[in-house]
């Protein structure tokens, strides 16, 4: 691991930037220097989010919290810290951390929650690779107070993954409740879908059902052992789930594809009194209220990210889980072929795809 003095000594880094056209830059810029309260890391691992697809990648689709400012792009770091600034409270120098993705106020109510994703300041939220600096960079400038610790027995791969997607589901999954008692339904079987599977497993889930149209996906949940039944899409997706389920429909169901139909599927094919979380974004969705919740008594959620102190919880559960979630990472890439890494996860035919350093690169 390159010391401080080499990080000072050399000056300048590469940093991978998204200029919207379904391309990355690489580009030399300064190693930032930590302020008060800030750390230098050395990034051991970022993963690349669908939302950097969906509103970076191809084109500048983000508004407000998901509008792109031309930062250093990657929302989903993990790394060591070698630089800790003056005024640090609780980490040092040589700590393995994960960074929360997004820098609230602090001060508002939902910061106040550890809710930084839903911070009420214009002036001072930004999210890491959205609003300033992020991961894909050989240093990361963080907060501290956007840091959560990464246990010896996770890893750094295993942290970025936590930093949002698996942060994301744990939160929606506390939501709507998930124990042996539940036949889960999940649509949508990309990175998070497959996070879902995980997570759910380890909750105590006895029946798993999975929906997607990739067919690289359905192969990959099944081979993973994530799902017990993997369903292609299709319009007859609700009888197929109530088949697999007594006739009753599931218990839980999660929407991880933001896809109008395949939510639709979600509350459809969900029993009554059933509980669905809604963790896709973008899209629209088309329900009947009465048939398809109110006569049925389901709840429906939405879900938005996580806290940081519900992320600190998930750490401590993965190692009482003994759970890896970087065993969903399907590609590794050096940062030198970000290009690739982006272009794999914009293809879809893939499980989690990260740009990694050092020791994480060939693990």
């Amino acid at each position: 691991m390159p010391t401080t003095a080499n990080a000072i000594a050399m000056k300048t880094m590469q940093a991978a930037y998204l200029p919207g056209n379904s391309t990355t830059v690489l580009k030399e810029v300064p190693i930032p220097e930590p302020g008060h309260g800030e750390v230098l890391l050395r990034v051991k691992a970022c993963t690349i989010c669908g939302s950097d697809i969906r509103c970076i990648y191809h084109e500048h689709l983000g508004k407000g919290p998901e509008g792109y400012q031309g930062v250093i792009a990657g929302h989903e770091p993990a790394g060591q810290i070698i630089k800790a600034g003056p005024g640090c409270r609780r980490f040092q120098e040589g700590d393995r951390v994960i960074v929360y993705h997004i820098s609230g106020c602090g001060v508002c109510n939902d910061c106040r929650r550890g809710y930084m994703i839903s911070c009420t300041s214009e002036k001072y939220r930004r999210a890491y690779g959205w609003q300033r600096d992020g991961g894909m960079a050989e240093y990361l400038l963080a907060e501290e107070k956007d840091l959560v610790l990464l246990p010896d027995e996770l890893s750094y791969a295993d942290g970025a993954q936590v930093a949002c997607g698996f942060g994301t589901v744990y939160e929606g999954l506390e939501k709507i409740g998930i124990s042996g008692n539940d036949a889960v339904l999940i649509t949508g079987l990309g990175p998070v879908g497959l996070a879902t599977g995980m997570l759910c497993r380890a909750l105590g889930a006895q029946l798993i059902i999975g929906i997607d149209v990739v067919e690289e996906r359905l192969r990959l949940a099944k081979q993973l052992d994530l799902c017990d039944h993997v369903l292609p899409f299709g319009p007859d997706n609700v009888v197929q789930v109530r088949a697999l389920t007594a006739g009753q429909g599931v218990e839980r169901a999660v929407d991880c594809s933001a896809h109008h139909a395949a939510r639709e599927t979600a509350v459809r094919a969900t029993r009554k009194w059933g509980r669905i979380v809604l963790l896709g974004e973008g899209g629209s969705m088309g329900i009947n209220p009465s048939p398809d919740l109110i006569h049925d008594q389901k709840t429906l959620y939405g879900s938005w990210v996580t806290s940081t102190w519900l992320m600190e919880e998930l750490v401590e559960r993965l190692v009482r889980w003994h759970l890896h979630p970087a065993d969903l990472i399907t590609h590794r890439f050096a940062l030198d072929r970000a290009a690739d890494a982006y272009a794999l996860m914009a293809s879809g035919k893939c499980g989690k795809v990260a740009v990694c350093f050092d020791e994480e690169l060939n693990a």
